[in-house]
């Protein structure tokens, strides 16, 4: 593989992390039922935002939505599989619809920030009365994605110079999956909705694809194919 680097893209809720970051927070903070009252009546940003919103009008702030936030599961096997692909040389993004604020304080509470060379996700940015604000990262245009992020769009963009290894579990990796070339790699995680869809018609994958369960087998095998395509 001379002159080519290897690019290890994760999605992050239910991926690179055991849970999804935005309905913890919902579930741990007595946001249930308005969430699913709204639930209907608004697309998942800005439903997020309102609930943001509502936590605000209850006095939390957003240092308390970060002490909920560290508390998120993060399988230790997928913490050294992080620390042995970035000291393996390989280039780590995240790609995820969740947002800038959830992602850097769980990967900055596990000390796992400086292994990104980038987060891609919906932005945010707290008002002037400390309310955490949520914003769509782009009007997608991809009937595949959800409709504020397109992961291939914002993900692949060194396609062509390099290697990937695509690491995700929902119907928004789907897209990028079936984007990436043959000698690339795709970890879906089993029973999940990304596995289902590559199962569903193999054939339009070109990618080979590497089932896992926990984060036990996301490290080997994310490892094992570092070693395969660094020897190419």
């Amino acid at each position: 593989m001379v002159g080519a680097k290897i690019v290890i893209i994760f999605d992050f809720d239910r991926t690179l992390i055991d849970a999804d970051s935005d309905r913890w927070v919902v579930e741990n903070m007595g946001l249930t039922h308005l969430f699913n009252q709204l639930r209907p009546t608004l697309p998942w940003n800005a439903l997020m935002d309102r609930m943001m919103e509502e936590l605000h009008s209850e006095g939390k702030t957003v240092e308390q939505i970060a002490e909920c936030l560290k508390d998120v599961p993060l399988h230790p096997h997928t913490i050294s599989a992080i620390q042995s692909a970035h000291d393996l040389g390989c280039n780590l993004k995240v790609v995820s619809d969740a947002n800038e604020f959830y992602i850097e304080t769980i990967l900055k509470h596990h000390g796992l920030e400086r292994y990104f060379s980038k987060v891609i996700t919906n932005p945010i940015s707290v008002d002037g009365e400390g309310r955490l604000r949520i914003f769509p990262y782009h009007m997608a245009s991809c009937n595949l994605c959800p409709p504020n992020l397109c992961k291939i769009q914002a993900s692949l963009s060194e396609k062509g110079k390099s290697r990937f290894i695509y690491l995700g579990d929902g119907r928004g990796d789907y897209c990028p999956t079936l984007k990436l070339d043959k000698g690339d790699h795709v970890m879906p995680r089993k029973g999940f909705p990304l596995s289902d869809h590559l199962l569903s018609d193999p054939n339009l994958l070109k990618a080979d694809s590497h089932e896992w369960s926990n984060g036990q087998e996301l490290e080997s095998i994310l490892l094992q194919l570092i070693e395969k395509l660094y020897k190419e």
